[in-house]
């Protein structure tokens, strides 16, 4: 059976998997990212478990994987398959498709960006399916975004298209570790919520899970929390919004297991909002912690469907001189 490897590379963990033509997952897998041991060890885990599914899959299903796509984290040279840099993962300038692609018999491999390539799932076969244009929030450990256009995920012309979390929002307010002050991570992001509500509720183990459940009781110090969260992300998503006219906006990550307590009240604040920009439909996003392998796995069919569509075209016959050739003009006198 054809199948692709599909591998989402996080901070802690490693999600990985087998997709078959459909997208669907044929086998799972998880480990740790192990980052304690240095990036180089990273790189090595990740070519490892990639190895180990390459042989998985030929075992199972008779033959070996097609093609392989990799989420990662931080800034990603998608073009030439370029680990740039990951704060996280300690890594800087990681051929990951030229080390993969060797270890796994020269198959084609895709590198994206962790974000996109969860956007890229939701767009196609997740809650933005059947919309032409969406743009994809998860709110996590930061905020970022991924652009979504006719089935594709926009990386810009430098790769940083959907940084979204550094909108300056409260200008001259929380410094931002890239320099800035006021970047919409740093108020609605499930990190800064944490923080917040472990400063008002006096309890440093507390967390964003916690603030929520708060908030659906009626504590006051939760509501202020929250409300200062949901108005920092409304004033940033009227921004994109402006800017990138989504018919649909898709809201993931950690905070939005909060589910209608998170939702109701942003879809309120982003109406007050907007003037003469189009309402888009705000929804949670539908794939959940499995978003990275699936898109991934998309990355990795879309490079065999461009192979077979170049192989195609170079093997069709040329056109006849008499189909191509041009009707003279008529001549009248």
């Amino acid at each position: 059976m054809r199948h692709v490897i599909a591998l989402d590379v996080g901070g802690t963990g490693m999600k990985a998997a087998l997709a078959g033509p459909g997208g669907e997952l044929l086998h799972q897998a998880r480990r740790a990212t192990g980052r304690e041991r240095g990036p180089e060890a990273v790189v090595a885990g990740i070519l490892d478990f990639a190895a180990e599914l390459r042989a998985y899959g030929a075992d199972r299903f008779g033959e070996p994987a097609g093609a392989a796509g990799v989420a990662v984290p931080g800034i990603v040279d998608a073009e030439r398959g370029v680990a740039v840099y990951a704060a996280n993962l300690g890594w800087r300038d990681v051929p990951l498709r030229t080390l993969l692609g060797e270890r796994l018999g020269s198959i084609p491999v895709a590198l994206g960006h962790d974000v996109r390539t969860g956007g890229l799932a939701e767009g196609r076969i997740g809650a933005g399916q059947g919309a032409d244009r969406f743009l994809f929030v998860p709110l996590g450990t930061g905020i970022a975004g991924a652009i979504g256009i006719d089935g594709r995920v926009e990386a810009g012309a430098h790769g940083f298209a959907g940084e979204i979390g550094h909108i300056v929002v409260r200008p001259g307010g929380t410094p931002c570790p890239c320099g800035q002050r006021g970047c919409l991570e740093r108020f609605a992001s499930a990190s800064a919520v944490s923080q917040a509500w472990a400063e008002a509720c006096g309890d440093p183990g507390a967390d964003a899970a916690d603030c929520a459940k708060a908030v659906e009781s009626g504590d006051a110090r939760a509501l202020a929390v929250w409300r200062d969260a949901v108005d920092a992300l409304a004033d940033g998503l009227v921004t994109a919004l402006t800017l990138l006219d989504p018919r649909v906006l898709i809201i993931g990550g950690g905070l939005a297991e909060a589910g209608e307590t998170l939702f109701s009240p942003l879809r309120d604040a982003v109406r007050r909002r907007v003037t003469f920009q189009k309402l888009p439909e705000i929804v949670p996003a539908a794939l959940g912690d499995t978003a990275g392998c699936l898109g991934a796995g998309l990355m990795a069919w879309d490079l065999l469907d461009t192979a077979a569509a170049t192989a195609t075209a170079a093997t069709a016959p040329p056109a006849s001189p008499a189909a191509t050739a041009a009707t003279p003009p008529e001549v009248t006198t």
